[in-house]
């Protein structure tokens, strides 16, 4: 384990600042994420948030830690008010969309899922854990809650009362008695507005796919209980570090908050962090505003995965990010250097550069800071040191990168249009013998991290090797 492993520090949530990060355990981590409700696809804002996960994973491993990793599927309960905790839940609509039972809509969503998480290189969890294979879960924490005076009975189902959890809200840093959220939910026969339902019974005359027997009749569980009820499970009534975007603050996180500390009084997350959005323009990417990109978008549009895991790396985690053709344009040019000199370089006899790994370790420890460990990279690669070390020491931060250098074959050269249209002006410009122009446009094309060559039977171009 390496002497300056106790440096790393994550921004935390729930304390507005960055901290040292010491486990519970000296050399092993607990960590939880939330998953993806399982009922259409996936944005590539959701895969941002993942490879997050991802990222902080490989950090800890590279600094020696052993990591104990759960990701839930939410396949029932998560229903199409988010606040309040009313409407029809989204497994039901997928299953209509798609003339599928529920079930076959969550397991059809969920391999389209995990086989994407795949292609971007995301070490899988210690275990996926799916909401509807933890009823008997939830149903005992709910029995809990209810024990300890914490819920009370509504028409619709079993709800929480935050005015009885005094530390409601901290996560968002709101009182209790002012969380702006209940501005938007109908009190209907709730107590207080940000009450949350814990278990919905089945509504007379309603036929649902997902239900089950509880104590209180027939239903199915709230959406935020089964966070809750799968972490400590797993990972026990304290758990070192819960991720997820920063839409699952003010409700989400905040209710498995109050849930899980109610029963345990104990602390139940020490490390939240939070990963900002993705935006569509300059607006968040979300199905709601009928604004998302998928992976199949990105793969529409000839990029890899990996040529978007690289651009993510370029922006730190707590910032937003924009994506837009031209700027996976210019990852993939980078990314395809990358690949080129790793092929090209010598595969033995290389040795890791110290001080650059210092440098490395060094931004990734501070709240994983990535732009600065891939200026690290960039360093190497146009430094003067020996061709082997250089592909030792990439190879070694790819370890946390996580681009899959070690195993790249060969490299997919996609010419981006632009580099194409500048080619076909500098052909035209030779053809009229404006051998000045000719030269400028091959400095520009340079400046794009492409090589053009003059051959016999034309030109021909590919990523400028370093």
């Amino acid at each position: 384990m390496k002497n300056h492993l106790n440096q790393l520090s994550l921004f935390n949530t729930l304390t507005r600042t960055k901290e040292v990060f010491k486990p519970l355990k000296k050399k092993t981590v607990t960590m939880y994420n939330c998953g993806p409700t399982v009922y259409h696809d996936q944005h590539i804002g959701n895969f941002r948030t993942a490879m997050t996960v991802d990222l902080l994973k490989r950090t800890l491993l590279h600094f020696g830690y052993a990591v104990k990793h759960i990701t839930n599927i939410t396949d029932v309960g998560h229903l199409t008010d988010d606040v309040g905790g009313t409407g029809e839940d989204r497994m039901q609509i997928g299953a209509r969309r798609e003339g599928l039972t529920a079930l076959q809509v969550a397991r059809k969503y969920e391999k389209l899922y995990r086989a994407d998480i795949q292609s971007l290189n995301n070490i899988p969890p210690f275990k996926w854990t799916r909401a509807t294979e933890h009823i008997v879960e939830q149903i005992a924490l709910v029995k809990k809650l209810e024990r300890l005076g914490f819920t009370y009975h509504t028409s619709d189902g079993i709800y929480f009362n935050v005015k009885k959890c005094n530390t409601y809200g901290a996560l968002a840093g709101l009182a209790s008695v002012r969380l702006q959220a209940g501005k938007r939910v109908a009190l209907g026969d709730k107590k207080n507005p940000q009450d949350f339902a814990l278990w919905k019974f089945a509504a007379p005359g309603v036929a649902r796919q997902m239900e089950w027997q509880s104590p209180w009749g027939v239903g199915f569980p709230g959406w935020h209980i089964e966070c809750s009820a799968m972490a400590m499970k797993y990972l026990g009534s304290t758990i070192d570090i819960h991720l997820g975007g920063i839409d699952l603050i003010p409700v989400h996180h905040t209710n498995e908050i109050a849930q899980a500390e109610s029963v345990t009084h104990k602390q139940f997350v020490r490390y939240w962090v939070h990963g900002a959005f993705v935006l569509e323009g300059e607006e968040k990417m979300s199905k709601s505003k009928g604004n998302v990109k998928t992976m199949t978008w990105i793969r529409e549009n000839n990029f890899s995965p990996l040529d978007y895991r690289y651009l993510t790396l370029q922006t730190h985690y707590r910032k937003e990010l924009s994506v837009s053709v031209e700027s996976l344009a210019a990852a993939r040019t980078a990314h395809q250097q990358i690949v080129t000199f790793i092929l090209s370089a010598p595969r033995r006899g290389g040795k890791i550069i110290t001080d650059k790994l210092k440098k490395f370790d060094d931004a990734i420890a501070d709240d994983l800071n990535m732009p600065r460990a891939i200026a690290v990279l960039w360093d190497v690669l146009n430094g003067t040191f020996e061709p082997a070390d250089k592909r030792a020491t990439i190879l070694k931060f790819d370890e946390v990168f996580g681009l899959n250098l070690r195993k790249e074959k060969h490299a997919v050269v996609a010419v981006p249009p632009m580099v194409t249209a500048l080619v076909k002006k500098r052909a035209a410009a030779r053809a009229e013998k404006q051998w000045a122009t000719s030269d400028a446009l091959r400095e520009e094309i340079k400046k794009l991290g492409w090589d053009v060559s003059d051959t016999p039977s034309g030109q021909t171009v590919a990523p400028v090797l370093y």
